[in-house]
């Protein structure tokens, strides 16, 4: 198990520069399925974090009723309202074959709700990412389609689930994991992952524990004591974009980028979900001590931006070398010097 110090360095490794040299899309492009009649605010968190963060295109796929109102929320995101309820299996499946492949990743659950249209769209949302090799984060109501049909994303490795306690507990019972009377509840998430073959679980907690089975990250940043509604979306949100930047940097790595690091693609679903852990819980920490009881999860949007500054450091836009101490909070590097040589960031301790 690596220390968070050593997390956040290897994370910072898929981070795109800021560049002139990258166009519109290239610093992540991500789709959230999700957005019923009743859920309109949870596709909002969820696309809005990841613009927040810094990823350049984010695009809601949800029923007509939900889109109507989130296109008023933001101009900034793109709303596809292709999930009518009259909508055949065979249409739904001609609409995300069409939009998928514009994406890195797709954010399946928040808003979705578990009306048969939704759930069904999920399921095909689900198979269309695994014959495309697509990142996948599946959270909210996408998680009580995995506890009925575990099967669907069975053996998907480049899935990411982020259950709260309620939706962990479920998923264990389904797969014949005794929660109550287990000997060792910290390895509860290792078994789930395992017995799901392979996925990454982000078990949301107290501290949150991270693993695919095989290697478990344990996140103890500081985050807040507010528990308002929300603040899950904003997670997956973030997990999806750290993914996009991971697929993005598997892309360059690919085309022969030689100066690209040194890094596994199957260490890119744990870094992703563990760096989404970490800028929540920092958002969650920052807005809290700002609002106190008054804080909703839309206080956290705006917070984002800072609280990433405050892990990884100041943005310095690439060619653009220079030092200066970044504050931040216990365990993000408070009082460092940092130095930005050429592209790859790296803090000097």
């Amino acid at each position: 198990m690596s220390n968070h110090y050593q997390v956040i360095q290897q994370i910072k490794k898929i981070i795109p520069p800021l560049s002139h040299a990258l166009h519109k899309g290239q610093a992540g492009r991500i789709g959230i399925l999700g957005g019923s009649k009743d859920y309109s605010g949870a596709p909002y968190f969820s696309s809005m974090a990841t613009l927040r963060l810094g990823a350049d295109l984010a695009h809601v796929i949800c029923e007509p009723s939900a889109g109507n109102v989130i296109k008023t929320y933001s101009p900034d995101l793109i709303v596809h309202t292709d999930l009518s309820e009259d909508a055949s299996p065979a249409q739904v499946k001609e609409t995300l074959s069409a939009l998928l492949p514009r994406l890195h990743v797709l954010v399946i659950g928040p808003g979705l709700g578990r009306s048969e249209s939704m759930q069904s769209a999920a399921r095909t949302a689900i198979a269309l990412c695994r014959e495309k090799n697509l990142y996948i984060v599946i959270d909210a109501d996408g998680l009580w389609l995995i506890q009925n049909e575990p099967d669907v994303v069975k053996g998907y490795k480049k899935a990411v689930l982020t259950p709260n306690v309620v939706e962990f507990e479920r998923l264990c019972e389904r797969v014949g994991i005794d929660t109550k009377s287990a000997s060792d509840p910290l390895s509860l998430a290792g078994r789930l992952a395992s017995s799901l073959g392979g996925v990454t679980i982000l078990q949301k907690g107290a501290q949150d524990r991270v693993t695919n089975g095989d290697e478990t990250l344990v996140n103890e940043v500081e985050g807040s004591v507010r528990r308002c509604g929300g603040q899950g979306d904003v997670l997956s949100g973030l997990v999806g974009a750290f993914l996009a930047w991971g697929k993005s940097w598997e892309e360059r790595k690919d085309s022969g980028d030689k100066g690209e690091p040194d890094l596994k693609s199957s260490q890119i679903t744990l870094l992703a979900s563990y760096a989404g852990s970490t800028i929540t819980r920092e958002a969650s920490r920052i807005t809290f001590a700002r609002l106190k009881r008054s804080m909703q999860t839309n206080d956290m949007l705006c917070e984002i931006g800072p609280a990433f500054e405050r892990v990884f450091g100041p943005s310095i836009p690439e060619g653009e070398e220079g030092e200066g101490r970044v504050p931040g909070s216990p365990g993000t590097g408070e009082g460092h010097q940092l130095r930005w040589p050429g592209r790859r960031r790296d803090s000097l301790i």
